[in-house]
């Protein structure tokens, strides 16, 4: 009776630990195998790589310029003193005494410290001018940023695709060992009948062994790729890790690269540099008042320390920049000139490198028809070849020379199918085309 039920005990123990398996089987499969696919590793590549920390930094700069610049509205306050000591003080012509007033003298040392606010009241449109400036400056930056981070991804797309080529000559690894695994069993019945020496078996084994060596390096390489891109996305990529291979993308000629708003972006800061010239010659306007305490003080009369105060409007309208005027428009126009012909340069040798990129996608794309041929072939004649060696009419030798010719021609097809995915991917990068997810 106890162990009755200790045997039902024990069964009860086992279905709920298989409950418990099936419930968290899902979630223990998500931790160890991560799909990624290429625009999700563009994404994070953009993301976590270092350079982006300073999107932030030129934001934070956009916002103390303009705010600096908003304070040019703010009243200004002007400390200021003198001591001095003259050869000559005022004095009067006349000696004769004046009756009811006193002929003052004056002291040749004098002393003055006042206080002097000042509040814009026109500025001709300088204070403007310079926040349209600092947020074109950002502009720039980061449009700079954009155009330094846009190199990332043909980095990615190096290790990209050079991990799922090294996963696709995996998977034909193992097609190729099974193949030669299918030739050991076949010379073994061989040998067991008689009809064929054990040397078939060995060089058949041998060579088995030299497809596990591949397998091995193969499994390193990849390993290798997956780290490096596991740095680029700030993510541990192990041998678990699925690569999806990619659609076959769509490609167009227009060219949209962040480089060429970055040329716009700065032809618009020489404008605004522009309109600062025109804004220099404005006339400038300003209320004030200055309060202080001196001898003499607003009373030319009184030798006495005295406070006083005085407030008006000033004017201040200078035409200094009238002489520079003209050769600083000349130096924008040579400036915007010069932008226009980097953009021109950056045109002509991105649809150069267009041209070439159109030449090895139709390249790859002619080699991998053929492949397809080749592999009919070559597949045709190792069946024939493993009938052959099943009936003993053929060496095991000819029989890993008709598996490895297969081999090598299903390689290329891959290699060539990657590096067709690849040269159609670097040509969206190169026309600014590639979007993450």
């Amino acid at each position: 009776m106890l162990k009755i039920r200790a045997g039902r005990s024990r069964l009860i123990a086992v279905f709920f630990m298989a409950v418990l398996a099936v419930s968290a089987g899902p979630k223990l499969f998500a931790q160890t195998v991560r799909q990624l696919s290429i625009e999700e590793v563009y994404e994070l590549a953009q993301k976590n790589y270092p350079l982006v920390k300073q999107r932030g930094l030129i934001a934070k700069t956009k916002e103390y310029t303009v705010s600096n610049a908003a304070r040019g509205h703010l009243p200004v306050l002007n400390i200021n003193g003198q001591a001095t000591y003259q050869s000559t003080v005022t004095s009067f012509p006349f000696t004769i005494p004046v009756p009811g007033f006193t002929i003052p003298t004056y002291s040749k040392d004098q002393y003055k410290i006042y206080g002097e606010l000042d509040q814009v009241v026109y500025d001709g449109g300088l204070i403007k001018n310079q926040k349209q400036t600092a947020r074109a400056n950002e502009t720039i930056q980061q449009q700079n940023l954009d155009v330094e981070l846009y190199a990332l991804y043909e980095r990615v797309n190096q290790l990209f695709f050079g991990a799922l080529l090294v996963n696709e000559q995996l998977a034909q690894n193992d097609l190729l060992r099974k193949d030669i695994q299918n030739g050991v069993d076949k010379a073994k019945d061989l040998v067991a009948n008689g009809t064929a020496y054990r040397s078939s078996v060995d060089e058949l084994e041998a060579q088995l062994l030299q497809a596990e060596q591949s397998r091995v390096e193969l499994k390193a390489n990849k390993k290798a790729y997956l780290n490096m891109l596991g740095l680029f996305i700030n993510s541990t990529l192990d041998e678990h890790t699925v690569l999806e291979k990619p659609a076959v993308p769509v490609l167009t000629d227009s060219v949209s690269r962040p480089e060429i708003l970055f040329y716009e972006y700065q032809k618009h800061v020489y404008d605004l540099q522009d309109k600062l010239l025109g804004t220099q010659l404005q006339p400038k306007f300003n209320l004030f008042v200055q309060g202080g305490y001196g001898r003499p003080a607003l009373n030319m009369l009184s030798n006495d320390f005295e406070w006083y105060y005085i407030g008006g409007l000033k004017l201040n309208w200078s035409f200094g920049s009238l002489y520079t005027l003209r050769n600083q428009r000349r130096i924008l126009d040579m400036n915007k000139t010069t932008l226009d012909i980097q953009k021109e340069t950056f045109l002509f040798n991105t649809h150069l490198t267009q041209k070439q990129q159109n030449a090895d996608v139709e390249k790859y794309l002619e080699l991998v028809n053929k492949d397809d041929e080749i592999i009919r072939l070559r597949a045709s004649v190792k069946t024939a070849a493993s009938a052959q060696l099943e009936n003993g009419v053929l060496s095991a030798h000819d029989y890993l020379t008709q598996v490895n010719a297969e081999d090598v021609a299903r390689q290329s097809k891959i290699l060539h199918e990657v590096q067709l995915l690849q040269a159609q991917f670097s040509y969206q990068n190169t026309t600014g085309n590639i979007t993450s997810k």
